[in-house]
């Protein structure tokens, strides 16, 4: 991209990348319930949550220095990364994925279609992943639609808006291990439900308030619900998934942030547009509470599915998920 002169070809090139970019996500993902026993699985997903946001906090300041330098040299620098990246993960990670068992014929690719197929056919975690897709269709505002509405509505500073998202990474680095301690000794829907709550006060703030401190209280709340309800989610697939089908339901889970992807900022747009920008965060507050009465009545439903998968009674996973991990 850093060499291409042609603004349809860098379109293009753009397109591939999002198509391409997270390919190895599921397999991420799959890794960390691979590597871990169930009861540190959130500290793991926790974990990466705080590699990504310390790299979302040194990146931009990293990429901010080499612009002043010359633009092709922060393409230059990503893809060099990229590339020790992946020599890494070639030579010095071990394969995680469970052995096959003995006479177990290799799978071809009408049986790994059938398997996604009876991922598919899991109507407890299709709805799991519903209800899921109202939070992503709430959080992604972070990104998209907040700067405009700060700036457009209450000419909140471009800069500051900056401080406020660094507020949120710095939030993620501190907090995130002790928050995903916390979380672990309770049901996980039960906590998705907490996060979710904490979505629908923060991002609806900014339906109602001015000042400009109380951007950041907002900022600190809903920060406080990501730190929940991103790695119990993804902790949570590994519940519903078997051994030999963990990538597949990682990567059926992906589709839970993709399709809102493909239509939440026009729908958002539209609302700031042809509604009121206020409605934006009122019908964020809405989604969330549409969310958490889904995941509290998916809570019934995971802890006997939960119990039958850990011979615990399902009283004992409702009070107290992870009691034994202490």
């Amino acid at each position: 991209m850093g060499i291409v002169d042609d603004l349809y070809l860098f379109f293009l090139i753009a397109a591939v990348l999002g198509v391409l970019g997270d390919l190895g996500g599921p397999a991420r993902q799959a890794m960390v319930v691979d590597l871990l026993p169930e009861d540190t699985r959130a500290d793991g997903f926790g974990i990466l949550r705080v590699a990504v946001n310390l790299a979302a906090t040194i990146g931009p300041i990293l990429g901010g220095w080499l612009v002043t330098r010359s633009f092709l040299f922060v393409f230059i620098a990503d893809a060099v990364s990229s590339l020790i990246t992946a020599l890494i993960v070639f030579l010095v990670i071990p394969e995680t994925n469970p052995e096959k068992q003995d006479g177990k014929p290799e799978e071809s690719i009408i049986t790994t279609l059938i398997g996604y197929k009876e991922v598919l056919k899991d109507s407890v975690y299709i709805i799991f992943l519903a209800v899921s897709a109202l939070t992503v269709l709430v959080y992604m505002q972070l990104n998209s639609t907040l700067s405009v509405f700060l700036w457009e509505v209450y000419e909140f500073p471009l800069e500051w808006f900056g401080v406020l998202l660094a507020m949120n990474a710095l939030m993620v680095v501190i907090f995130q291990f002790p928050i995903t301690r916390l979380t672990s000794k309770f049901a996980p829907m039960k906590m998705m439900a907490f996060g979710t709550l904490l979505y629908m006060i923060g991002f609806g703030m900014y339906g109602f308030i001015s000042e400009p401190y109380l951007f950041f209280v907002a900022m600190a709340i809903l920060t406080a619900g990501e730190m929940i309800v991103i790695p119990v989610s993804q902790a949570t697939v590994a519940i519903f998934a078997t051994e030999d089908k963990r990538g597949r339901y990682m990567a059926v889970y992906g589709f839970h942030w993709s399709i809102p992807t493909l239509f939440g900022v026009s729908a958002a747009s539209f609302v700031y547009f042809y509604i009121e920008p206020k409605w934006v965060w009122y019908f964020a507050g809405i989604l969330s509470l549409i969310a958490i009465i889904g995941f509290w009545l998916l809570h019934q439903v995971t802890k006997e599915r939960l119990a039958k998968k850990t011979n615990i009674s399902a009283e004992e996973i409702g009070i107290e998920l992870k009691e034994e991990s202490e």
